[in-house]
């Protein structure tokens, strides 16, 4: 039974109210193997937005103006009695409704996975999770940044491609080079003037510099673009940005990424390492540190294209 009682005050007492449109296709949760029985996923309340508004309301005494609401895109979880894994997609968004309009705030896109072997109880374990993740995208919603370009109420079922058409990294038909320190200013195109890619005399990047010739954090910078190539700052170095049909990616894992907490650095990391963040979740020694775990399974991990965090799919 998944619990939303977790605590979503806002601190600083700027929302009004807080609603939840529910998109699933599918609202079946999926189901677990737990000592060699089937358990069915629920919601503790399965009227979600009556739930989330009446949980809004029970942790806000004292309100404010803004009114958010979330959308409920998918919420699976799958289960494989031959491996023992399980997984849980989640993607939820979350807007500012200004008059009818609204307004994006933050997205989380992401698959966690499970194993039952290292989990004694894993509907409990997942469910706990979920809730971790839904409370604290709301509290991250309160005071996170706010995209300009509205979309209608009609057309929220669009939102991604009404939005991605006003992101200049997607619409400019070559992107600017020079170093970035974050995603807003990648998906505008407006590097930092003051930082340079630093290289060796065999031409090879050895990191960010700055206008004093010092090298500076990599784990500061979102990443940079050079001859017309995109690179992203990882614990590993900067990895070419690639893309394909799906979107746009980057050869990694969630061990390389988030090497001290695979599972649990990926899910904060999505929610919060995005469109204000550089790189959450593990320090860089080098931005041309290169060497990498030959025993690693390494897959694409999408890069979202609203929010700049990773979309892991494994």
């Amino acid at each position: 039974m998944i619990k939303l009682d977790k605590n979503i005050k806002d601190k600083n007492s700027r929302t009004k109210s807080l609603s939840l449109i529910d998109t699933r296709a599918d609202k079946d949760l999926g189901t677990l193997v737990y000592k060699g029985e089937q358990v069915q996923m629920k919601f503790s309340n399965e009227d979600l937005k009556n739930h989330v508004e009446t949980w809004f309301a029970g942790d806000n005494k004292v309100k404010g103006n803004n009114d958010i609401t979330m959308l409920l895109e998918e919420v699976k979880i799958s289960s494989f009695q031959n491996t023992g894994l399980a997984k849980v997609k989640i993607k939820i968004s979350s807007f500012i409704n200004r008059s009818g309009k609204y307004f994006f705030i933050n997205r989380y896109d992401n698959t966690l996975s499970f194993n039952s072997k290292l989990t004694p109880n894993i509907p409990r374990e997942i469910s706990s999770s979920i809730s971790d993740i839904l409370s604290s995208f709301i509290n991250e919603s309160y005071s996170h940044t706010v995209l300009s370009t509205p979309v209608l109420e009609a057309e929220l079922k669009d939102y991604e491609t009404i939005l991605e058409k006003n992101m200049k990294f997607i619409t400019s038909p070559e992107l600017v080079n020079g170093v970035y320190k974050d995603f807003k200013s990648f998906s505008e195109q407006k590097p930092q003037k003051e930082y340079y890619i630093g290289k060796n005399k065999k031409g090879k990047v050895i990191g960010v510099k700055d206008q004093n010739d010092l090298l500076v954090l990599t784990e500061e910078m979102y990443g940079y673009v050079e001859d017309g190539k995109a690179y992203r700052s990882t614990p590993v170095g900067f990895l070419e940005i690639n893309k394909d049909d799906k979107g746009y990616y980057i050869v990694s894992s969630r061990l390389e990424l988030y090497p001290k907490n695979s599972n649990t650095g990926a899910m904060i990391g999505a929610m919060t390492g995005g469109i204000v963040g550089g790189l959450i979740g593990a320090a860089i020694d080098s931005g041309s540190k290169t060497d990498r775990n030959a025993n690693t399974t390494l897959s694409h991990v999408y890069i979202d294209s609203l929010t700049g965090a990773y979309v892991f799919e494994k």
